[in-house]
């Protein structure tokens, strides 16, 4: 039988490989839309405002859609803890049926046209909202994991032990754990990237079916709270 620490390195690579796998398709299908990392959109909603580039509505309007998938997960999660069942499969087939109606929209849809348009704006409100619910995932139910969506923390904390160990500080078994993984979230969230990049090259938005069935696949993983 799996122990926790196997099931929480197998959420935690997949999850961080399908993050890393949207927001690259995202970006490159949706003109720069960012769907895991809203903030970057921030960014660049002022580099395109003093230029003559679109995409800010979508940019915008991410945002209040991200925020409002949280709360959603949020919601959820609080109902499924009231009934005594724990909410990790729940939130990961929500998340995993966003990201099929993600992809078959931008599959039926495309050309998108515009990306101020509606429908490169309502495609790409799906990728956000379904990186909203990750999100809430991370925060809600797997907090103990590293981050999923935003390497920069996991970068730093890893910078950070990897420097106390050569100066030669003897880690805890538990920093020991924290930095194993944290560079397994940084390289599957890079792997993912890389994967997404060319499956947007090769496959368009059907691609992002690849990220809807490693979410599956996580369904079969044993929640933590299963097995005492």
């Amino acid at each position: 039988m799996p122990t926790h620490a196997d099931r929480d390195a197998v959420i935690g690579v997949g999850l961080a490989f399908v993050a890393g796998f949207v927001d690259t398709a995202a970006f490159i299908t949706l003109t720069g839309l960012f769907t895991a990392h809203v903030t970057g959109n921030f960014v660049l909603i002022g580099a395109e405002l003093i230029s003559t580039s679109t995409g800010v509505l979508a940019k915008l309007l991410a945002l209040p859609v991200f925020i409002l998938a949280v709360a959603v997960t949020r919601l959820i999660a609080l109902a499924l803890e009231r009934q005594g069942s724990p909410p990790l499969r729940p939130l990961l087939a929500l998340e995993a049926a966003v990201l099929i109606a993600f992809a078959m929209a931008g599959a039926a849809m495309s050309p998108l046209g515009s990306p101020d348009g509606a429908r490169a704006t309502g495609v790409g409100m799906l990728g956000v909202a379904a990186m909203g619910i990750q999100n809430g995932i991370g925060r809600l139910v797997i907090g103990h994991l590293a981050a999923t969506t935003v390497m920069t923390v996991n970068v730093t904390q890893a910078v950070i032990d990897l420097t106390d160990r050569l100066c030669g500080a003897k880690l805890s078994e538990q920093v020991g754990t924290r930095l194993r993984r944290t560079l397994s979230a940084v390289l599957a969230f890079a792997t993912g990237a890389l994967a997404g990049a060319f499956g947007v090259a090769a496959v368009s938005f059907w691609c992002v079916l690849v990220p809807a069935f490693i979410l599956v696949g996580l369904l079969f993983v044993p929640d933590r709270k299963s097995h005492p």
